[in-house]
């Protein structure tokens, strides 16, 4: 079963604060509900899946701050694919960290 690596970053604007991170949990919680693997970090959430499904809890996350009453969402989506062997989160971290070793890093 082929899969992606996505990273999937939602930011509402026009809230009225600074602070977007109650849209941006209620954004992992529909992930966390999906089923798909996934890794938050500080600027963007990584997601492992079949496209579909990632594709389709992107629209969910991109769609929440709307339901939440925000008016202006930007969503940037960047989707890793290849064709010739498996994509993980962590066969992509572990192909970095293993040519640091080649840096002495």
């Amino acid at each position: 079963m082929a899969g992606v690596v996505a990273e999937i970053a939602v930011v509402p604007l026009g809230t009225g604060s600074p602070s977007v991170s109650r849209y941006v949990a209620e954004c992992v919680r529909l992930l966390a509900a999906s089923g798909l693997k996934y890794e938050v970090t500080a600027m963007g959430t990584i997601v492992e899946g079949e496209l579909e499904k990632v594709l389709a809890v992107a629209r969910q996350m991109h769609e929440a701050p709307f339901a939440a009453g925000v008016a202006r969402v930007v969503t940037t989506i960047k989707i890793d694919e290849r064709r010739d062997k498996a994509l993980s989160i962590r066969g992509k971290v572990a192909a970095v960290t293993g040519q640091l070793k080649n840096f002495g890093v």
